[in-house]
C-alpha cells in the first residue's frame, strides 16, 4: 500500500471508531479496509462484484463477499455494523434509492462519498459541449461504469427526500478541503448519515 493516505480515506478515517465493525460496499481491491484495520484495529467486512478485486481483497488477508448491490443487502440484519461504507460506488448503481435506504438500514452510521458532477470544470466542459473527464470522473462517455450524474445538491435533496439524516460532510478538490461554495468548487462530496 502506498504511503501517502488519500484524502478521502482520511478524511473517512475521521468518522470511525477504533474497534468498531465497518461494511465496505464496493470496496474494490480493498485499500480502505486495510487501511482502515491497520489504522484503528476495525473489524473490516467488503462487498465487491469484480472477480480480480474480490482476489486482491483475499491476498490481503479480508473478509469479501462476491455480490451485485443491485440485489440489496438481505444477506445483513438492520444495524449490523456500526459503519457502512460506500465510497465513489453510488454514481455506479441503478437502484439509488434502494441502496441507500439498505445502507442506512444495515448500518448505525454511514459515509457516502461520490464525485460531484457540478464541479466548475465539469459545467465548462458541457458548456463546450463534451462531456467532463477530470481526476474525479476519469472515464470518457463511452466506456464509463457511472449510470447517474448527481450533485451536492442533488444528493442532500435526495437524502431529504428519503428521510437520511445527514451527520458531516467534508468536500475536497485535488485532496485539499472546499468549505465555500462547494458544490462549484468540489470534485468529491464525502457524507456521514444515518437513517432520520
Amino acid at each position: 500500500m502506498s504511503t501517502k493516505v488519500r484524502a478521502d480515506f482520511s478524511a473517512i478515517a475521521n468518522w470511525i471508531q477504533p474497534h468498531s465493525s465497518l461494511l465496505d460496499l464496493g470496496c474494490g481491491d480493498g485499500d480502505f479496509l486495510e487501511y482502515i484495520r491497520a489504522q484503528k484495529k476495525v473489524q473490516t467486512y467488503g462487498v465487491e462484484i469484480s472477480d480480480l478485486s474480490v482476489l486482491a481483497c483475499v491476498e490481503k488477508g479480508l473478509d469479501v463477499i462476491q455480490q451485485d448491490l443491485e440485489a440489496g443487502l438481505a444477506l445483513f440484519e438492520n444495524q449490523s455494523f456500526d459503519m457502512v461504507l460506500l465510497s465513489q460506488t453510488l454514481q455506479t448503481i441503478h437502484e439509488t434509492e434502494s441502496i441507500l435506504n439498505e445502507i442506512v438500514r444495515v448500518g448505525k452510521e454511514c459515509v457516502i462519498s461520490f464525485p460531484n458532477f457540478a464541479h466548475w470544470s465539469h459545467r465548462i466542459d458541457i458548456l463546450l459541449g463534451r462531456m467532463p473527464v477530470s481526476k474525479s470522473l476519469p472515464f470518457d462517455w463511452y466506456n464509463t461504469p457511472n449510470v447517474r450524474v448527481l450533485t451536492i445538491a442533488d444528493f442532500e435533496a435526495l437524502a431529504s427526500k428519503i428521510g437520511i439524516k445527514i451527520l458531516d460532510r467534508v468536500i475536497l478538490h485535488e485532496g485539499k478541503e472546499i468549505s465555500w461554495a462547494a458544490n462549484l468548487f468540489g470534485s468529491l462530496a464525502i457524507y456521514r448519515v444515518q437513517s432520520a
